[in-house]
C-alpha cells in the first residue's frame, strides 16, 4: 500500500484523511472512495478505487486504533516510524498535521472504544420504469420500480447497492415501510 499512497499527492491525501477523521467523529456517513479517485485519475494519476479504498481502509484503521490507545501526536508518529519504514514522508507529515489538529476529537469522542460494527444508511434513489421489449419478447410492457441504495460499511466506504422490483414487490416493500413507521411513531 506505501506504493499506492506514494502517487497519491499531498493534497489528496490530507483530504483522504480529513474525511476519515470526519467519519470516525460520526460527522459524515463515510468516505467517498470513488469520487475522491476520479479527481485523482483526473489530475492524471493512475490509480484504482480498489486501492485507494485499501489506503482508506490502513488509514482508518491506523486513526481507530491511535484513538483507542490515547496516543499522542508523537507517539502515533513514532509507532509509525517503528512499524512501517517504506511510508513516504509526505505522507506521514499529513498523519501528523491531521492526528495533531484533530485526534484528539476521536480520543475524547465517547464512541472511541465502540466504533461502528454495521453500515450506515446514505441515500435512496429510485425510478419508475417500462420494459418495452426485449430480444426474446416482442411486446413486454411490464413496469418495473428500480432502487439504489447508497450505504456506508463499517470503514466507512461508500457504495451503491442496486436493485429492480415488480409492482407486487413494491408494494409489499412499500407496506413494510408503512409498518416500521406506525412503529417508529409508538417509540
Amino acid at each position: 500500500a506505501a506504493d499506492k499512497i506514494n502517487l497519491i499527492p499531498q493534497d489528496f491525501f490530507a483530504e483522504l484523511c480529513e474525511q476519515i477523521i470526519q467519519h470516525l467523529n460520526h460527522k459524515i456517513p463515510g468516505v467517498n472512495t470513488a469520487e475522491l479517485c476520479q479527481r485523482i485519475q483526473t489530475s492524471g494519476i493512475e490509480l484504482n478505487v480498489g486501492d485507494l479504498s485499501k489506503i482508506a481502509n490502513i488509514v482508518s484503521f491506523l486513526f481507530s486504533t491511535a484513538a483507542r490507545n490515547h496516543l499522542s501526536t508523537e507517539e502515533l508518529i513514532t509507532t509509525l516510524g517503528n512499524a512501517v519504514s517504506a511510508l513516504p514522508k509526505h505522507a506521514v507529515q499529513v498523519i501528523r498535521h491531521v492526528w495533531n489538529e484533530q485526534g484528539k476529537s476521536i480520543s475524547e469522542s465517547e464512541d472511541a472504544g465502540n466504533m461502528a460494527t454495521v453500515g450506515q444508511f446514505v441515500d435512496l434513489k429510485w425510478k419508475l420504469g417500462v420494459a418495452m421489449s426485449s430480444d426474446a419478447c416482442r411486446s413486454l410492457k411490464y413496469p418495473y420500480v428500480m432502487v439504489t441504495l447508497t450505504v456506508a460499511d463499517p470503514s466507512g466506504q461508500i457504495t451503491d447497492k442496486s436493485f429492480e422490483m415488480t409492482i407486487p414487490q413494491f408494494k409489499n416493500f412499500f407496506r413494510q415501510f408503512k409498518e416500521m413507521a406506525a412503529v417508529l411513531e409508538t417509540v
